[in-house]
């Protein structure tokens, strides 16, 4: 049997007064999944993949126009009440913001579970179980706006799968995984696969890391989707940072002027709660790409949302000399996306920035929106969301631009004009600093790359040297 069956499936989004005749987001799309299959999907960003994820869904299925049929283990996914499709679908979304609904980690773990009906010594064990396996008991008890993006990502997928779905959907499920984290995610995924039986469906831009444990593979392409083989899937998903113009003198340049200082920086987010950065000295050059990598829950959103003045340091000296003139992307595009359509969202910020609609077309042209203009941002991929901020944070011309995770969503093709764009910025005299687990995006764009540990930078070095000193990153 099939697990999931796409046969002749056409979807549109729904016509707007910008869009009167949307183009069609699949087109004739078929697809067979067999039971027991781990399957990768990969395409571009903007192909289609998170549409064809959520349609097997119909609880958080996209408005549209659509034709065709979506099976389940030969059932129609509409004819499934709530309580069978939890029990036959699970889906994890691109962004876990999206899916976490509850205030404490035990919530979020038992909410579905509730929804279910699950009697409470049943659900109470389903929940120590899973949560045991995917070694959160640390922070089982945690506010669930205290995790890290990773953390959370761990988070909706655990409680996913404690509903223990005999199909498992997901959106670029590693995006926001440390290296560490990723195999021990990957290493729990195959195991449910083959281990529990569970079909699994990937969606992803980064194939690599799952194929030695992939048994077949899709590409999402015009509308259409194509099986190939293992490594064309690969390949065809390859970033290669040598595609990039590389910055001269990657140094560091320790004694320039700082565009970000922090010294003997301390934070917690509670009186009680434990120190996340503690004694943490970052200094970030002039006119330079400053790297920031470390585990999930090393705290490096925490020392953005500091650098750019979202939170204040408990202790230690904090300078910003371009506080006025900053710009900062946070790991959740959507917090900054407000408008109807992707045009409208770029203007938003033109009168006080000083910039107007044929910047915002040439913004568009260059990272490769165009063609969603008129499209409502909330309805893009996670990918086209990421571009959409980050084109509407560059119109302004900031000083310094903070980026947290700014590849996440991206294919090969995006992260090459993001990479590009940052190198633009950096000879136009911008400072960037970013964080990111992308070690191939940090490779083609920083000048220096500090590694967070232990809520204090560890160490400070070139991208080569430090890419080359270590075993667990790797580009």
């Amino acid at each position: 049997m099939n697990a999931l069956e796409f046969g002749d499936v056409s979807f549109s989004y729904p016509a707007t007064g910008a869009e009167p005749h949307p183009t069609p987001v699949l087109e004739h799309a078929s697809l067979l999944v067999p039971e027991g299959a781990f399957a990768l999907l990969t395409g571009g960003t903007g192909s289609g993949k998170s549409t064809l994820l959520r349609l097997a869904k119909p609880e958080v299925a996209p408005t549209g126009a659509l034709a065709g049929r979506v099976l389940a283990f030969g059932r129609d996914v509409r004819t499934l009440s709530s309580v069978e499709s939890a029990r036959a679908v699970g889906l994890v979304f691109q962004s876990p913001d999206s899916q976490i609904v509850c205030d404490t980690v035990w919530h979020e773990m038992a909410f579905g579970l509730e929804n279910l009906g699950t009697p409470a010594p049943q659900m109470r064990r389903r929940v120590a179980e899973t949560c045991m396996f995917f070694g959160m008991e640390p922070w089982f008890r945690r506010q669930t706006a205290s995790l890290s993006g990773g953390q959370r990502q761990m988070l909706a997928l655990a409680a996913t799968l404690a509903m223990r779905p005999r199909l498992l959907l997901l959106d670029e499920p590693t995006s926001m995984l440390d290296p560490v984290a990723e195999k021990d995610f990957l290493a729990m995924l195959f195991r449910a696969n083959r281990e529990l039986g569970v079909t699994v469906v990937v969606a992803t831009h980064a194939p690599a890391s799952m194929r030695d444990v992939a048994t077949c593979a899709f590409r999402v392409e015009d509308g259409r989707v194509r099986e190939l083989s293992l490594d064309e899937a690969v390949a065809a998903c390859a970033f290669r940072p040598e595609d990039v113009a590389r910055p001269v003198g990657r140094t560091g340049a320790c004694g320039s002027r700082p565009a970000l200082s922090l010294r003997d920086t301390w934070f917690r987010y509670g009186r009680d709660a434990d120190w996340v950065l503690r004694g943490l000295d970052l200094a970030a050059p002039q006119g330079e790409v400053t790297s920031v990598v470390g585990g999930n829950g090393s705290g490096k959103t925490t020392l953005l949302q500091l650098a750019c003045g979202v939170l204040a340091p408990q202790r230690g000296r904090l300078s910003r000399p371009h506080a006025a003139s900053q710009a900062y992307l946070p790991q959740s595009p959507r917090a900054i996306l407000s408008a109807q359509t992707v045009r409208e969202e770029l203007m938003l910020w033109s009168r006080g920035a000083g910039y107007g609609e044929a910047e915002v077309t040439a913004m568009m042209g260059r990272l490769g929106l165009s063609g969603v203009a008129a499209r409502n941002p909330l309805d893009l991929s996670g990918g086209q969301q990421q571009l959409v901020a980050f084109a509407k944070l560059l119109l302004t011309r900031p000083g310094l631009l903070i980026l947290d995770e700014p590849t996440k969503g991206l294919d090969a093709a995006a992260r090459t004009r993001l990479a590009r764009l940052v190198q633009e910025l950096r000879g136009e005299g911008c400072s960037v600093l970013l964080a990111t687990h992308d070690l191939a995006f940090v490779s083609a764009v920083a000048d220096s790359v500090s590694m967070l540990f232990d809520g204090a930078v560890t160490c400070t070095e070139g991208p080569d040297e430090f890419l080359a000193g270590s075993w667990l990153y790797h580009a």
